[in-house]
């Protein structure tokens, strides 16, 4: 039984379910928000609130957005006919900030991980496929991370576009090795996103 107050204890209890959050830092971070003035955890309870309620995911590329379609595939500037496709909005944002690439994005919201429950159909796969048959696109670059998942992932995607990428004449790209294999897209420098997008190779499978 806690000695915490009914509501401390259910706030240490919610905190506990982030990720990477044990009980320790748990109870470390509740104490630091009771600590808190009104106005600065009233303020923090409404930035959460306004993300739950104005974010959406883009029609377009699934990045998140309170705008649809988001600002980077509305952007008149950004070369449409380029898309970089990376497996969450937090890898995209990694790219962004390395201020390298003027193309356009599809986020596929994850990654296959048959041992996780995540098959092909749980991703934005098929709406990629949809905007490759559009034929406006002229590159596709498969910036899934080079982990195993990730390098499975670029592959089946290299497989189910290829018919497509064949008949629209859209070349199939994966980032350079300069990424360290194992490595997740958005724990990487900038400068070696730069060089893997600059380095990006082929990617057909040898057909």
């Amino acid at each position: 039984m806690t000695a915490y107050p009914d509501s401390l204890a259910r706030l240490v209890e919610s905190l506990k379910q982030l990720p990477g959050v044990g009980s320790k830092t748990a109870e470390r971070l509740a104490f630091h928000l009771v600590n808190l003035s009104d106005d600065e955890a009233m303020g923090l309870a409404r930035a959460i609130r306004d993300v739950k309620q104005n974010l959406t995911h883009c029609s377009r590329c699934f990045n998140f957005t309170e705008n649809d379609p988001c600002p980077i595939c509305s952007d008149a500037q950004r070369d449409q006919s380029v898309v970089c496709v990376v497996e969450t909005p937090k890898d995209l944002m990694a790219f962004e900030k390395a201020a390298s690439f003027k193309g356009v994005y599809h986020c596929l919201n994850g990654h296959i991980a048959p041992l996780e429950g995540i098959e092909p159909d749980d991703l934005t796969i098929a709406p990629l496929i949809k905007r490759a048959e559009l034929g406006t696109i002229k590159e596709v670059i498969l910036a899934t991370s080079p982990d195993l998942e990730g390098e499975g992932t670029a592959v089946y995607l290299r497989d189910v576009l290829h018919d497509v990428a064949v008949r629209k004449k859209i070349r199939l790209t994966r980032i350079a090795r300069g990424v360290p294999a194992g490595a997740e897209i958005e724990n990487v420098s900038s400068a070696i996103l730069t060089d893997a997008l600059s380095g990006r190779q082929a990617f057909d499978g040898g057909r």
